[in-house]
């Protein structure tokens, strides 16, 4: 059995009814395969038995008063995987689905995507069980200052700075940092995706949507193509969507669908990702408004799942974890779709990015594709510890520059390993590499 089969039994045996953790600990480790078998230095100083373990977990009690004055508890998670290259950094997840498993997962995966950036990030996530959906503003202002007060006491701006994620925009960003800056008395860079009035950066709202489509770009560059013209089917409707069907639409595609929780639309015109925008963002609302808002323009509306039916030239599954199933995989191959970005956190399941890459459909996986609203994250804690503010273009630039390497990177690593295309293999390796060498050279610890 090889050393990476070995932590992946070791993981399962420890943690076997955390499903979504093991998925990522597989996926990562049997990619490293061939970079273990080249560096025997790693098993012998117990690399992967330290990088599957949590540096941290924190797990609280959340208690707040709703606006009958009932007193609810929701459960707050910090996961604070591995500081090997830098502070801990990843987002803070408000959804009912939140659990131990899917916070590690996320912790997990945000390690290798961090180093992917270039920039001095270690990985780490958080989150909690409570659904901001259908909740007033002071219901959200009172969960949001009840979890950060016992938060506070495990982050800070050298050790961890976590950040948005799903359910947790700028309005939940504000009320925490609130709180933090009143308990402590300290006016500190402790969350990114902060509103511009007090320290935040512009580009954050729209960097991992435009990173994705920025890597996706750069990869058809480097193949003499570009995206004028390209057909794209989207999942999701939320921040990463929206920015990635509006900087897809900047380039000349055409963003065909778009989705949410209860169905997707098929708007054969393109996608209007201003009246989107105003469903979602300003609204709240849900997408099946959508069609009678359209004028002009036959759109269809269908409930459920469904975006992958219709033929594109390029899928970006932008909405939640395994939400492209292998029946999708081959329905996208059968298409003619070429090239499959995940603007999720591991949108895809093993089976359906299996099939893909097997039907030499271009794989880019969400470390690598999605990194750029961490990226950005990362320039915002840069701003803060200098005191500045830069202009949009300066971001957007700084942001596509680390988007372009990350492929590049990515890229160099599978060919490096006799794995060309396999852009998995060369996002785990690239990222893990940087990690381990930083590991190697702090000692065990």
């Amino acid at each position: 059995m090889s050393y990476a089969q070995k932590i992946i039994e070791q993981v399962k045996a420890k943690d076997p009814n955390q499903p979504e953790f093991i998925q990522a600990v597989t996926e990562v480790l049997e990619s490293l395969e061939p970079s273990l078998k080249a560096h025997p230095e790693y098993e012998k100083a117990g690399l992967l038995e330290r990088i599957v373990e949590p540096e941290r977990t924190v797990m609280f009690r959340v208690p707040w008063v709703d606006d009958n004055g009932k007193v609810q508890v929701n459960r707050g998670f910090r996961v604070q995987f591995n500081s090997a290259i830098g502070p801990y950094k990843g987002g803070l997840r408000l959804h009912p689905s939140v659990n131990l498993s899917i916070i590690k997962f996320l912790g997990f995966e945000q390690i290798f995507k961090n180093a992917l950036t270039t920039l001095p990030m270690g990985g780490g996530k958080g989150g909690s069980d409570f659904d901001p959906k259908g909740k007033s503003d002071g219901e959200v202002m009172r969960f949001c200052q009840s979890f950060m007060t016992e938060l506070y006491r495990h982050i800070g701006p050298d050790t961890d700075v976590p950040a948005g994620d799903i359910g947790t925009g700028a309005r939940e960003i504000g009320y925490m940092f609130g709180q933090y800056k009143r308990i402590t008395d300290t006016f500190a860079g402790i969350l990114t995706g902060k509103g511009l009035s007090f320290g935040g950066s512009l580009a954050r709202t729209e960097a991992t949507g435009y990173g994705l489509i920025y890597i996706v770009e750069e990869h058809l560059r480097c193949i003499d193509e570009g995206l004028e013209g390209k057909t794209i089917d989207i999942s999701g409707a939320g921040n990463v969507a929206i920015y990635a069907a509006q900087k897809a639409g900047q380039m000349g595609a055409k963003v065909l669908t778009m989705s949410d929780s209860t169905g997707w639309i098929y708007d054969p015109a393109g996608v209007d990702v201003e009246l989107v925008k105003q469903i979602k963002e300003v609204e709240r609302g849900r997408l099946s408004v959508y069609p009678e808002r359209r004028k002009g323009v036959n759109v269809e509306y269908h409930e459920g799942a469904g975006v992958w039916k219709i033929p594109c030239d390029i899928a970006l599954p932008c909405a939640t974890q395994n939400e492209l199933h292998l029946e999708d995989a081959k329905t996208l191959v059968a298409n003619g779709c070429s090239i499959v970005a995940e603007g999720a956190n591991m949108p895809t399941t093993v089976d359906a990015t299996q099939y893909l890459q097997k039907n030499k459909i271009v794989f880019l996986p969400g470390k690598a594709a999605n990194a750029g609203g961490v990226a950005t994250s990362g320039l915002e804690m840069s701003q803060n510890s200098e005191r500045l503010s830069w202009t949009f273009d300066e971001v957007d630039a700084k942001l596509k520059n680390i988007m372009v390497t990350i492929y590049h990177d990515t890229r160099d690593a599978a060919r490096q390993y006799n794995h060309a295309g396999n852009f998995v293999l060369g996002a785990n390796i690239a990222g893990f590499e940087k990690v381990a060498s930083a590991m190697l050279a702090q000692g065990v610890c």
